[in-house]
């Protein structure tokens, strides 16, 4: 018999990227009491890792436990940013509502849109909570007209569209229901989750259901279920069914069981439906997997993520620096961590090529991608990637390629940069509005014009341009969208660049190294000012005579180098080119490093 619980709520907080979760996650935990301020180890105490602290982002889902008026408050903090879907769908089934946060200036953005439509596909019972009324470009009630009309743009129902909602500056930590009106806490939002968010509804004399949306992994412990328990109850030291896919059947035992508690977890005994639980024991389960009672097992669906749109290579490094700087660098060290990859990141795909020692990756954007490239190079692995591309479809004997939604905003005086390098790319205008005196201009664009976009945009608009995309869908292959106008210059010699060799090279480039860098033959060392590759000597010194010279020499003057990030790198490389990633640094090279091999296989490509 179904029955609600109400001593328990779970929540899922949804936004677009830096408009406020997790810092009103530090709110709520200071509101219950929790934790005080000098507990808190930091701000945003929810970006756990480094590359999330240095980003600015949420990347990994993660679960928190409040008790506010008794009742177990469990709080689901997902990623704002759609590259990481995967993580947002599998999160989002464990929840009976969503906090959905929108910033008061900005409005619902690209991935405030994602992010709902997959609450609302689950039936999840909304709160808006309109976040940051205390800057001074804040619109708070337009907002929330502007949150009805997306509401109803995807599909909600009367009941769904009519949200309660709040406003809120977690910044100085209050909720009110208006906007001229402060409080002193968000005690309100707490209230309103009571009240709006309906209680989980369970069958406790159902045989156990568990699915399994979430794997950790300890040192200590090894591999760590998190899921929610949909049925029954759930007990250290029980036997159970676990349900794989293509109707697989294994037999496991729960060793350590916890709940979710403030910031970490607690060791119980048991676990009742409607709960979020962390199971340890069971080495070889996977995420969707269904835990299950062995007397009658019974499988629930198992979780679907949307699939990859982008694809890249990754193959060991054969530079002629390789194996200087990481401490991973064989191929079945790769191998071992790609693999490995695919235990928890759910949206991503592995494929090894036959005859060879590289491997096809493949992800929901270059953010997704670069983020895991990101994390390898902090654990000492060294590596190439090639080119990001997208991946096509064919139905109904049509190639489809993936196109995104593009959201820009810009100074009202750089819209025609914007709109000539989008319109090169085959991007079509689907909206233009005015926010004070920036203008807002959304696209649908190949997701092929993306790659290379976001750089040249920011160039072309001096910094100013804010730049969004999310997936829309799949359509019928455009035409060839131009590639990278400029070429490189390719160094010929191997050793340290000279100040002397790189100011004779300045006049006509961009340079990408620093005298004293070590290069090698093949490494890509600036950006030439016109197309095609020009093959350079960075280490030619100046000679040494015994001749006095009158009025030859000078001071040098070298203009800093541009050093890329690696999503700027990933976005600069054309096909023939690789990015060389190692703890210490980030390099482009040609795949071919000798001129007398890029000029054969030029002729034989014609």
């Amino acid at each position: 018999m179904q029955e609600p619980r109400n001593d328990l709520r779970n929540i899922a907080i949804i936004a677009h990227v830096d408009h406020g979760k997790t810092t009103l996650v530090d709110c709520l935990l200071r509101q219950c009491g929790s934790m005080r301020d000098g507990q808190l180890p930091c701000e945003q105490v929810l970006d756990s890792n480094d590359l999330e602290r240095e980003r600015g982002i949420t990347i990994l889902a993660k679960n928190i436990a409040l008790t506010y008026k008794g009742v177990k408050i469990n709080i689901m903090d997902t990623p704002g940013h759609a590259d990481f879907g995967g993580e947002v769908e599998r999160v989002l089934r464990m929840a009976d509502g969503c906090l959905v946060l929108v910033d008061a200036a900005e409005g619902p953005m690209p991935q405030t849109r994602f992010v709902l439509s997959k609450a609302l596909e689950l039936g999840l019972k909304p709160i808006v909570l309109v976040n940051k009324i205390d800057r001074k470009d804040a619109r708070p009630q337009e907002v929330v007209n502007e949150m009805f009309d997306l509401f109803i743009n995807l599909g909600a129902d009367e009941e769904m569209a009519d949200f309660p909602y709040l406003f809120s500056s977690t910044k100085e930590g209050y909720a009110t229901h208006d906007p001229d009106v402060r409080t002193d806490s968000v005690v309100p939002l707490l209230d309103m989750i009571l009240e709006k968010i309906p209680a989980p509804t369970v069958e406790l004399d159902h045989p156990l259901q568990m699915l399994v949306t979430t794997l950790d992994w300890s040192e200590f412990v090894g591999r760590i279920a998190i899921g929610r328990v949909h049925a029954g109850t759930i007990r250290k030291g029980q036997n159970v069914a676990i349900m794989q896919k293509d109707d697989q059947i294994a037999q496991g035992k729960i060793a350590i069981l916890y709940t979710f508690n403030n910031l970490g977890k607690t060791e119980v005994h048991e676990a009742d439906a409607g709960d979020i639980v962390a199971v340890v024991g069971i080495p070889f389960v996977e995420i969707g997997d269904t835990l299950s009672s062995p007397l009658h097992p019974e499988a629930m669906p198992r979780i679907q993520v949307d699939e990859p749109t982008l694809r890249m290579t990754f193959g060991i490094n054969t530079s002629p620096l390789a194996g200087t700087e990481g401490k991973y660098v064989t191929t079945r060290h790769l191998r071992d961590r790609l693999f490995r990859e695919l235990e928890r990141n759910v949206a991503l795909r592995v494929e090894a090529i036959p005859q060879s020692d590289q491997f096809v990756v493949s992800g929901r954007g270059i953010l997704h991608l670069s983020v895991l490239i990101e994390t390898m190079r902090r654990e000492q692995y060294e590596f190439a990637v090639g080119k990001p591309e997208v991946i096509y479809r064919t139905r109904n004997g049509v190639v489809e390629e993936p196109y995104e939604i593009l959201l820009v905003e810009v100074p009202a005086t750089m819209t025609g940069p914007v709109m000539e390098l989008v319109g090169m790319r085959f991007g079509e205008l689907r909206e233009v509005a005015s926010r004070g005196d920036f203008t807002l201009l959304s696209f649908s664009i190949p997701a092929r014009g993306l790659i290379g976009l976001r750089t040249r945009m920011l160039n072309a608009t001096k910094g100013t341009a804010v730049i969004n995309h999310r997936f829309d869908r799949y359509l019928p292959k455009a035409g060839e969208i131009p590639t990278r106008q400029t070429g490189t210059l390719v160094s010929n010699a191997a050793g340290r660049a000279v100040a002397f060799a790189l100011d004779g090279l300045q006049a006509r480039s961009e340079l990408h190294v620093s005298p004293g860098e070590i290069v090698y033959e093949g490494m890509i060392v600036g950006e030439n000012s016109r197309s095609g590759d020009m093959t350079v000597n960075p280490t030619k010194e100046k000679k040494l005579t015994n001749m006095r010279a009158a009025g030859n020499d000078r001071n040098i003057l070298l203009k800093p180098a541009r050093k890329l990030t690696l999503e700027e790198a990933l976005e600069f490389i054309e096909e023939d080119e690789l990015v060389e990633v190692t703890p210490k640094s980030i390099r482009l090279r040609k795949i071919l490093l000798t001129e007398g091999e890029r000029r054969r296989a030029g002729r034989a490509n014609g």
